[in-house]
């Protein structure tokens, strides 16, 4: 079995990039360097997992991703300039979680996950 990273599709991979790191404390891990010089592909790690960035219209499904502490993290991300779209809250299933989208549309999910 191979692990499965998921895409996000950025108009702008280079400058999406630099907002996640800033935003949500991703680590770059690999950029691939597109044909116009400028960032085709990136690979940022995200916890113990990742998620690939790529050229495209942005608006997929949203992505889940597991932190430690949602409060921190929401701080971090509303002073980055993320738009909220759902506050930090305590769910009926055990989780705290938040929602945002980025500054291309992309919904970003956030929480203590506990199935």
């Amino acid at each position: 079995m191979r692990t499965v990273y998921p895409l996000v599709r950025y108009r702008d991979p280079g400058k999406a990039v630099d907002w996640l790191v800033q935003a949500f404390g991703f680590e770059v891990h690999e950029l691939v360097t597109a044909a116009d010089g400028g960032v085709g592909h990136g690979e940022l790690i995200v916890g113990t997992g990742m998620i690939m960035t790529g050229t495209g219209e942005p608006g997929g499904p949203g992505i889940y991703v597991v932190v430690d502490d949602p409060d921190a993290h929401h701080a971090r991300a509303v002073a980055a300039g993320a738009e909220v779209t759902r506050e930090p809250a305590d769910q009926d299933y055990g989780s705290r979680d938040y929602a945002c989208r980025d500054p291309e549309g992309n919904d970003w999910y956030f929480g203590t996950y506990r199935p």
